[in-house]
């Protein structure tokens, strides 16, 4: 998902050119020239993941516009452009909250660099505000990826159900992230910001289920050397997360029974029941009403947590939530392995999207895990998720050696007759002589040209030479007739981006 970037700016011409820069890396573009309408675009919704602000505007300038929209809540790394590097300027711009700024006129190289910063920043901001929800207990809806019609409803009856101590039962197949619909349940409550305890019934060893969930005194069973509170305990004033319900034995469901009803609960070995304030919110994967037919699971027990009710759906069933999902993993990962991967091309979207993910939303933050810590390019390419795409990563280019450097006589005259006659470039001529230094440098400079599809800017940086040089060369060789009309107008703007 291209990442998109608001250019602030009242000359239409360094828009374009703007633009022209940052297309041609992948990012989509949206304009505002002045500071009104930038404060409106910002408000009227959609995805700006950066803007880059000019200071000098008519009306409200780009420092009044910064000030704004910090005061606004638009929190967007912001990149300033001035015609004037003054100290003073540059104070004002970060003390108002720009993450960075460059000087007209600017080279776009400063520009991708510069914005491909501000989004590690934004990405590294995200993270450090997401894991801080998540400890804290402040988790809420508006934290949970995805707008299609069945996440919508589940976000709509997770809102309603958060306001109340309703107990809740959440179902759905194994990694569709109940848990997370349990913390974003939790942070909506009154009890935002006390325990939230998470307990996976299903990984706990029978015999300990009862100390693990109740607790228990010292010395009162063998090995208990002192004394255990329990999760109950552990979450009293906040909620319980009951992961798995399904699998707890019988004779425990009795007691959870009691402690739902009651409040209290009993700890092993405990003289009187403990008085509780917990807010049971439980999840499973299996078809409860069926356990309950077998005999598997109790029937009051089940009618008591299926109060309300929520069915988090299969990714499969939500595709169009894929790209957000991509994108909020992408900033994950990034930050945690160092990476600065922008996004996935449109190509490799598509295919994420068309899989039905038997694994759901766990199985794809595990594949776009490892395509990160596997990507060389600024985007995922289908080849960075071979298991899925059956596209198979390309073998990395090497020089096999020659017959004659393998025998030891690794001679330039030797491995320049081995070149193929049909090269780009030929270096040798018919008769097997080396070429003039003259004729390689035309051919070379024509081949460059043909390749970069006249964009001189980039001919000049491949071959490693200045502009002029470049054209200096260009006339001398005469090859003006091979550049004509393939030299965009706009080409000696780009160098240098005011």
């Amino acid at each position: 998902m291209a990442k998109m970037v608001l250019v602030v700016d009242d000359d239409p011409t360094q828009r374009r050119l703007i633009q022209a820069v940052l297309e041609r890396e992948g990012f989509a573009v949206t304009h505002a020239e002045s500071g009104d309408q930038a404060i409106g675009r910002l408000g009227a919704g959609g995805t700006i993941d950066v803007v880059l602000l000019d200071l000098v505007m008519p009306g409200m300038s780009g420092q009044e516009t910064l000030v704004e929209m910090r005061a606004r809540g638009f929190a967007q790394p912001v990149i300033v452009v001035t015609a004037t590097g003054g100290i003073d300027t540059v104070v004002q711009a970060m003390q108002a909250g720009a993450l960075d700024f460059f000087v007209k006129p600017a080279a776009p190289e400063r520009i991708i660099v510069s914005i491909r910063n501000a989004l590690s920043m934004g990405a590294l901001k995200g993270e450090v505000d997401r894991l801080k929800k998540h400890t804290t207990g402040r988790s809420t809806f508006d934290d949970l990826i995805g707008s299609s019609p069945s996440m919508t409803m589940v976000k709509r009856l997770g809102e309603r159900a958060a306001k109340s101590s309703i107990p809740i039962l959440i179902t759905g197949e194994s990694g569709v992230g109940k848990e997370v619909i349990a913390r974003a349940v939790h942070g909506s409550s009154e009890r935002a910001g006390k325990p939230f305890v998470a307990v996976n019934c299903g990984a706990i060893p029978e015999n300990l289920v009862e100390s693990i969930l109740f607790g228990h005194e010292k010395g009162s069973f063998t090995g208990a050397t002192d004394k255990h509170l329990g999760k109950f305990l552990e979450a009293n004033g906040g909620t319980l997360f009951l992961d798995e319900v399904g699998e707890l034995p019988l004779d425990i469901q009795v007691k959870l029974l009691r402690a739902l009803q009651e409040g209290e609960i009993d700890p092993v070995g405990g003289k009187r029941p403990v008085k509780v304030d917990v807010r049971i919110v439980s999840a499973t994967n299996r078809d409860l009403s069926q356990a309950v037919k077998e005999g598997r699971f109790r029937e009051d027990l089940y009618y008591r947590l299926n109060v309300f009710p929520i069915e988090a759906p299969a990714l499969r069933e939500r595709r169009e939530d894929v790209p957000a999902l991509v994108d909020a993993f992408v900033k994950r990962f990034n930050v945690e392995e160092g990476k600065t991967v922008v996004g996935a091309t449109p190509e490799t979207l598509a295919f994420l999207v068309a899989f039905d993910w038997p694994g759901n939303v766990r199985q794809l933050e595990n594949a776009v895990y490892r395509a990160i810590v596997l990507a060389d390019a600024p985007y995922l390419q289908p080849h960075d998720f071979p298991a899925i795409s059956g596209v198979a990563a390309p073998a990395p280019l090497a020089l096999s050696p020659s017959p004659i450097a393998a025998a030891g006589l690794p001679s330039a005259a030797q491995l320049l007759a081995e070149m193929p006659s049909g090269a780009p470039v030929r270096i040798l001529d018919e008769r097997g002589h080396l070429r003039t230094l003259e004729e390689i440098e035309r051919d070379l400079i024509q081949l460059a040209i043909e390749i970069y599809a006249g964009h001189m800017s980039e001919v000049a940086r491949r071959l490693g030479i200045g502009r002029s040089t470049l054209y200096r060369k260009v006339r001398e060789q005469g090859l003006e007739d091979v550049i004509k009309g393939g030299i965009d107008e706009t080409e000696d703007a780009e160098t240098q981006v005011a």
